[in-house]
C-alpha cells in the first residue's frame, strides 16, 4: 500500500497529539491529588470546629474518611513513625472487641464498636495535617470556636442560668461537656501565650478571658483542679520564679471571688459534700466490678445497668450513668488490659512531644508551644478524668485526640520532608 505525503504528515501528527494528552494528564494528576488533599484537610478541620453539634461533626469526619484514601495515595508517609500510637490503639480496640463479645448483654455493648470511627481523629490527622502551619491553623481554629462557645455559655446568665442546679453549659447538653472542651482549648492557648506565640494578638487575649470566665461559671470543680495543676506545671518549667506569685494570686481570689464561687471551691476538699461522698461510693462499686471481671470487664454500657448490684447501701444515688472517673470506667467496662492500652496510648503522645521539645532546643525551638500544649492538654484531660468520665464523651474525647495527634503530625511531616 502506498502512503502519500499528506497521509504521512497526518500519521506523524497522531503520536504528537497523544503525547500532548499524556503530558496534560500527567500535569492534571498532581492537581487532582492536591484538590483531594485540600478537601480532606478542610473536612478534617470542620469536624473539629463543629464539636458543638456532634451529628454535624460526625458528618464531616465521615467525609474525611471518604476523601482520605485519595488524599493520602500520592503522599509518601512515614507510617512507621505512627507505630508508637497505632500499636496501643490496636490493642485498645482488640480488648474493646473482646469485652463486647464477653459482655453480659452483647447486643447492648455492640454500639461501642463505633469507637473505631471516633478514633479517626487520631489516626487520620498525621496524614492530613501537613506540618506546622496547618497544625497552628487548627489550634487557632479550636481556640476561636471555644471562645464563641464561651460567649454562648456566658450569655445564658441572661436566661437565668448560673446556680449550681442550673449551670451554664453553652450549646451542649451537659455542663461537663462544656467545661471539658473549654479546658483543652484553654490549656493550648495558655501554653502558646506563655511561650510567646501570639502574645501580641488581641483576639487571643480576649479568647483567654472569655474561656476562663466561662470555665469558672460552669462550676465544674474537676476542670478547675486540672487547669490549676496544668498551669502550675507550665509555670514551673517556663518561669519557675513565678510560682511564688501563685499564693498571692490565690489570696486575691479568696478576697474578690463571689461567695457562691468561693463555697464551690472550698467544697472540693469537703468529704461531707454529697457529691464528693457519692464519688467515693462509685469508686467502691467500680473496684468491686473490676475484681469480678478484671480481664474483660462487665462489657461496654453495662456499668449503669448493673450499678445497683455493686452500689453501697449508703450511696446518695440509686443509679448513675457512669462512675465519674475515666480510668475506673474503662477498667470496669472493658478490663484492666484496655485501661493499660489507653494509658499506653496517652503516654506515647506525651513521650514523643517531650522528646521533640528537647530535641528542637526546648523553649528556644519555634514549635515549643505545640509540644508543651499537647502534653499539658493531655495531662489536664486525664486529671479531669479523675472526676468525670470525659473519655466516655465523644465531644471531649475528640478534642483530646486532637491534642494527642499534634506531635505525631509534626513527626510524620518532618520525616516526609527529609526523604
Amino acid at each position: 500500500m502506498t502512503v502519500t505525503d499528506g497521509e504521512s504528515a497526518d500519521l506523524a501528527h497522531v503520536p504528537a497529539q497523544e503525547g500532548g494528552r499524556g503530558k496534560a494528564a500527567a500535569v492534571a494528576a498532581p492537581e487532582r491529588e492536591e484538590r483531594w488533599q485540600k478537601a480532606a484537610f478542610y473536612a478534617y478541620a470542620l469536624h473539629l470546629f463543629t464539636v458543638f453539634g456532634l451529628a454535624l461533626s460526625n458528618v464531616f469526619l465521615g467525609l474525611t474518611l471518604l476523601a482520605a484514601p485519595r488524599a493520602l495515595r500520592a503522599r509518601s508517609l512515614a507510617w512507621h513513625k505512627l507505630a508508637p500510637v497505632l500499636l496501643p490503639m490496636g490493642v485498645y480496640l482488640l480488648f474493646l472487641t473482646v469485652s463486647v463479645v464477653m459482655s453480659y448483654e452483647p447486643r447492648v455493648s455492640l454500639a461501642s464498636l463505633g469507637e473505631l470511627f471516633a478514633l479517626a481523629t487520631l489516626y487520620l490527622g498525621p496524614g492530613l495535617v501537613r506540618g506546622e502551619r496547618q497544625a497552628r491553623w487548627l489550634i487557632d481554629g479550636v481556640v476561636a470556636v471555644a471562645a464563641l462557645l464561651a460567649i454562648k455559655g456566658l450569655s445564658q446568665y441572661l436566661a437565668g442560668y448560673g446556680e449550681i442546679s442550673r449551670r451554664i453549659r453553652g450549646p451542649f447538653s451537659h455542663y461537663m461537656i462544656f467545661s471539658g472542651v473549654l479546658l483543652i482549648a484553654d490549656v493550648l492557648l495558655l501554653t502558646a501565650l506563655v511561650c510567646g506565640k501570639g502574645s501580641r494578638s488581641l483576639w487571643r487575649w480576649a479568647a483567654l478571658v472569655l474561656i476562663n470566665l466561662a470555665l469558672l461559671g460552669s462550676l465544674t470543680r474537676g476542670a478547675w483542679v486540672a487547669l490549676v495543676l496544668a498551669l502550675a506545671a507550665l509555670v514551673a518549667v517556663r518561669r519557675p520564679r513565678w510560682l511564688a506569685a501563685l499564693l498571692p494570686a490565690a489570696a486575691l481570689f479568696v478576697v474578690l471571688a463571689p461567695t457562691p464561687l468561693l463555697q464551690r471551691v472550698i467544697s472540693i476538699v469537703n468529704l461531707r459534700d454529697t457529691s464528693n461522698y457519692d464519688r467515693l461510693c462509685m469508686i467502691d462499686a467500680g473496684l468491686h466490678m473490676i475484681a469480678e471481671s478484671p480481664l474483660v470487664g462487665l462489657g461496654p454500657d453495662m456499668v449503669d445497668r448493673r450499678y445497683g448490684i455493686y452500689r453501697q447501701p449508703s450511696a446518695p444515688r440509686y443509679w448513675v450513668p457512669h462512675l465519674h472517673n475515666s480510668f475506673l470506667q474503662l477498667a470496669a467496662e472493658r478490663g484492666l488490659p484496655a485501661l493499660a492500652a489507653y494509658l499506653w496510648m496517652m503516654l506515647a503522645g506525651i513521650r514523643l512531644a517531650v522528646r521533640r521539645f528537647h530535641g528542637e532546643g526546648g523553649f528556644a525551638g519555634r514549635r515549643a508551644d505545640i509540644y508543651l500544649g499537647s502534653v499539658l492538654a493531655l495531662v489536664a484531660f486525664n486529671l479531669a478524668g479523675l472526676f468525670e468520665n470525659n473519655w466516655g464523651d465523644a465531644v471531649v474525647k475528640r478534642c483530646a485526640l486532637f491534642a494527642l495527634m499534634l506531635p505525631f503530625c509534626l513527626e510524620v511531616a518532618d520525616a516526609a520532608e527529609n526523604e
